[in-house]
């Protein structure tokens, strides 16, 4: 994929970048490569991608990579990360992300551009780090459900718990500030295009969990494009005006008759009488 946002590899901080792109090794302090940011991203107000409460419908219900022990020096950088990010994405939905150098958010972040490129290889990564957890998010729903669940039941069922939450990944969220998130995400081409790199690998990372073989490849395909669209679709709805409550029961018929679909294949159902 070609990078449409700045990059290490960038010298000018302007906006356009010629640094490493998806096939490139570069890698952040934490041990990923420069597609696969930190951990512990939240959207804006504090909304966690993974859905880190309580409620739900019950066993099986996977939420954000269970927390273990974290050493002063992981919990520093990790709050690095998350200032870093927070003073480049109130720039970003200030003035617009190609009008925002890499440069001014190292400024505001009072970091130097080569520590900023330390921790966030591409420009893009400032924004989408927040989903970095939610990628193998199905795959965990996969390998963590209950005995007897099919897969595209804790698929199902999953979604329909997102829902409940108002999980900001579904869609379905009418808070202010996710929504500005959400507008700045989706109304910026090269954060569009790096989104689907995260896409890709949460279909790699589900084909794997279902088995590996090219039946259970094109499964996941299937599977990320109905969640994409399902989550596309809500979120185009409440930025049209309409609220998280009036969207839901539509928002929980589509889910039912997309995963209907996709337990059936594309051949229409008869038609009876």
């Amino acid at each position: 994929m070609v990078m449409n946002g700045e990059s290490a590899g960038s010298g000018d901080g302007t906006g356009t970048g010629t640094g490493g792109g998806q096939g490139s090794d570069r890698r952040t302090p934490g041990g990923q490569g420069s597609d696969g940011p930190a951990p512990g991203g939240r959207f804006p107000g504090g909304q966690d991608p993974g859905g880190q409460d309580p409620g739900g419908r019950g066993p099986g219900r996977v939420r954000g990579r269970p927390p273990g022990p974290v050493g002063l020096r992981e919990r520093k950088k990790q709050l690095t990360y998350q200032a870093v990010s927070d003073a480049a994405v109130a720039l970003f939905l200030e003035r617009g992300f190609d009008k925002v150098s890499v440069a001014e958010v190292a400024a505001a972040a009072d970091i130097s551009k080569p520590t900023l490129f330390r921790y966030f290889p591409a420009k893009e990564d400032l924004v989408l780090h927040r989903f970095a957890d939610h990628e193998d998010e199905s795959a965990r729903v996969v390998a963590a459900r209950p005995a007897g669940e099919s897969p595209l039941d804790a698929l199902h069922r999953h979604f329909l718990d997102g829902l409940d939450r108002r999980d900001p990944v579904t869609g379905l969220c009418d808070a202010p500030e996710v929504l500005a998130f959400l507008r700045l995400l989706y109304g910026t081409p090269a954060l569009v295009a790096r989104l689907h790199a995260y896409q890709g690998r949460s279909e790699t990372a589900l084909a794997d969990a279902l088995g590996g073989g090219l039946p259970e490849r094109l499964a996941a395909g299937q599977i990320v494009a109905v969640l994409r669209i399902l989550a596309l679709d809500n979120w185009r709805r409440i930025d049209g005006g309409e609220s998280a409550a009036q969207v839901h029961a539509g928002a929980v018929r589509a889910a039912d008759k997309a995963f209907a679909q996709l337990r059936t294949g594309l051949e229409p159902a008869p038609r009876h009488g």
